[in-house]
């Protein structure tokens, strides 16, 4: 928990004691100081929940990456596995698939590049 949060929330307390303070008195300046202070401490609180929810998620993306770092070799490994028996269960789609990927590459590469039109001579 955040030490935002805990401020936050003392201050709210406190804003609403000196609002109650100032209905049972009368005083519209000691209410309004309340009000402020109560919207003071709710900013507050509302700034050390944020902070705790990014500190959450930043721990939990760290967990994921050395999770991910870990058993990366596994996945290698468990992928191109995968690709080998689709290669082998179906040889003539992998085939075709493979030279439409060169296909799509060869066009890439041997585009011409492309030029400004050329400006008006007079």
């Amino acid at each position: 928990m955040d030490k935002d949060r805990i401020v936050g929330t003392a201050k709210e307390f406190a804003g609403r004691a000196e609002g109650a303070v100032g209905d049972l008195a009368g005083d519209a300046q000691t209410q309004a100081s309340g009000r402020a202070r109560e919207a003071a401490g709710t900013v507050q609180n509302l700034y050390g929940q944020a902070k705790d929810a990014a500190r959450d998620a930043g721990e939990a993306a760290a967990g994921y990456a050395k999770d991910a770092y870990a058993n990366s070799g596994e996945t290698l490994r468990d992928g191109s596995q995968a690709i080998s028996r689709k290669v082998q269960d179906n040889p003539l789609g992998a085939l075709l698939i493979a030279g439409g990927i060169g296909f799509a590459l060869a066009l890439l590469m041997s585009r011409p590049v492309r030029r400004p039109p050329s400006r008006w001579r007079y």
